[in-house]
């Protein structure tokens, strides 16, 4: 099995597991509750709350209108991936509410739902956002303020999803609306620490007598690019070299390691980076 194959099992499998998370939060948690937290399904609940249809049905129908938007001024390959899980996340909970027809609350509490719903939705949602996909809905107004407006996903997601938050003072009590507003602001700043958390790196900068061993680590043990810089100390006047490199996580820990071994003395700085844009070289 070769591996491109299996790469594409994985994100098949991946963006799967995705949408069952977050069809599963929304069902067990989000509906029980009443609250309308930062989704086109917190909308539907709202307006199941007027309208003589489940929340699946829709959710179908609000999302194929957002998809065909997301298909003029997104990406196709997102919209076609959108496109997947705007189908499969509706017929997810419909299948729910078949095998579960007399839904309640599995905490028994309002505000344990809102948590429990926040945080498994935002581990789907990172899941599907890392994958070039989402769920739908509101993720494709997020991906959109995203891209015209530079905006963290999670903070496009909260502000778009506020709005629903607020329309729901015309179908449910004040506490509900109190924590659709808070869950939505939480869900924000929660799905921001799960997409960053999975895909950050690190920019390492060293500087040591040991640069044509530390380079040929990165280059031909770590396969990754780096920049070399001339420097002067402004105390000692010493002229050496200093060492730029971005590495995910393992690549980090493995450099750390090799700068103990290899220069003890070596002056590391490091930093986090959320984000990269580059032209990648063809060989």
């Amino acid at each position: 099995m070769n591996k491109d194959l299996l790469a594409k099992i994985k994100d098949s499998f991946m963006v799967n597991l995705g949408i069952v998370i977050v069809a599963a939060a929304i069902f067990f948690f989000q509906v029980p509750s009443h609250v309308a937290v930062s989704s086109i399904s917190g909308l539907a609940i709202i307006l199941n709350h007027f309208l003589p249809l489940s929340v699946a049905t829709l959710t179908m129908i609000m999302n194929v209108i957002l998809l065909i938007i997301a298909y003029f001024f997104l990406s196709h390959s997102f919209a076609y991936k959108t496109a997947y899980a705007t189908i499969v996340l509706p017929a997810i909970m419909l299948l729910f509410e078949k095998i579960f027809p007399n839904n309640q609350s599995l905490t028994g509490d309002v505000l344990l739902d809102v948590i429990a719903y926040i945080f498994f939705v935002s581990i789907g949602l990172a899941i599907l956002f890392n994958r070039n996909t989402c769920s739908g809905g509101l993720d494709v107004v997020a991906k959109l303020m995203q891209k015209y407006l530079h905006m963290d996903l999670g903070k496009a997601l909260g502000f778009s999803g506020l709005f629903i938050a607020s329309l729901s003072i015309f179908a449910f009590d004040k506490k509900a609306v109190i924590l659709s507003v808070l869950g939505t602001y939480f869900n924000g700043i929660i799905l921001d620490h799960f997409i960053f958390g999975q895909s950050i790196k690190k920019r390492v900068c060293v500087i040591t007598d040991k640069s044509e061993e530390v380079t040929d680590f990165i280059l031909n043990r770590l396969h990754s690019g780096m920049s070399i810089y001339d420097i002067v100390g402004a105390y000692s006047h010493e002229r050496k070299k200093e060492i730029v490199a971005v590495v995910d996580r393992q690549e980090y820990q493995k450099l750390m390691r090799f700068l103990e071994t290899v220069d003890p003395k070596a002056f590391i700085t490091v930093y986090n980076v959320a984000e990269i844009h580059y032209t990648p070289k063809k060989w």
